[in-house]
């Protein structure tokens, strides 16, 4: 039995690292190696064979993803599958902003979508860890963009990490919304690396009402590090995909379910 499990642990073990590449951009082989729990020279075995499966680039003591430097050249995301759920999401949780709110919009291709929705709103106060949105919503005069510190993520264009995470402090703004990985009633919202939960926590924190932008797609996903249980979140904005079971749990645990068709 252990020799059968053994190729299936290693498959999930390479896919979590992947995940965690796409989204951190890069990690280093020592870190890896801790995360996991295994190994620096089985780390390297995995990232071999990753690359030598043509998604990621091996450097001295560890990897990046083979993407990286278009994404941040071309100012593109990495996360753009279920674009039609997440402009529907962007859409409706528009909705929700007034001209003159104070809001904080978390990074991810969600937000964007919100953020692409909102360069009609006027006189904006804009908190954000994400670089597109401070392009996207700075050109607006009227509005005031505040961006966080932090470590550059190329695949999602944002700062992250604890100086991310220490700009929220004696922050407030009655609107967050934020981006997520996976939702689990079990495992809560997760997301492939642990560099974001500094400022995602410090967000949630710093916010009187959190909406969470989530698309169908991650309910019952779990990634690697978990932020908390899904009771964090006041509002969950989600398209049509979800299902009528999902979406009685949600309200029995006081979370407002808003879809967006």
């Amino acid at each position: 039995m252990k020799s059968d499990k053994k190729p299936l642990l290693g498959e999930q073990r390479r896919q979590k690292m992947l995940d965690l590449l796409m989204e951190e951009g890069s990690a280093r082989v020592a870190k890896l190696s801790e995360m996991f729990h295994v190994s620096e020279p089985t780390i390297r075995q995995d990232l071999e064979k990753l690359e030598a499966e043509g998604h990621i680039i091996r450097e001295h003591g560890g990897a990046f993803s083979k993407s990286m430097s278009k994404q941040v050249q071309q100012l593109a995301l990495h996360h753009l599958e279920n674009l039609d759920k997440k402009e529907a999401i962007g859409r409706k949780a528009a909705e929700l902003v007034e001209d003159g709110d104070t809001i904080i919009l978390d990074a991810g291709s969600t937000t964007t979508m919100l953020a692409n929705q909102l360069t009609e709103k006027r006189r904006l106060r804009v908190m954000t860890n994400a670089l597109n949105i401070v392009f996207i919503l700075g050109r607006e005069p009227s509005n005031s963009v505040l961006v966080t510190g932090g470590e550059f993520k190329a695949p999602t264009l944002s700062l992250s990490g604890e100086k991310a995470g220490a700009f929220f402090e004696n922050m407030f703004a009655p609107k967050l919304f934020l981006a997520v990985g996976g939702v689990s009633f079990d495992a809560g919202l997760t997301y492939p690396g642990f560099n974001d939960l500094h400022v995602k926590s410090a967000m949630v924190k710093s916010a009187a009402h959190v909406y969470l932008l989530a698309d169908s797609t991650k309910l019952g996903q779990v990634s690697f590090a978990s932020l908390g249980g899904v009771e964090l979140v006041n509002t969950i904005i989600i398209d049509a995909g979800i299902s009528k079971a999902d979406k009685k749990r949600f309200e029995e645990l006081g979370i407002e379910v808003i879809i967006a068709d």
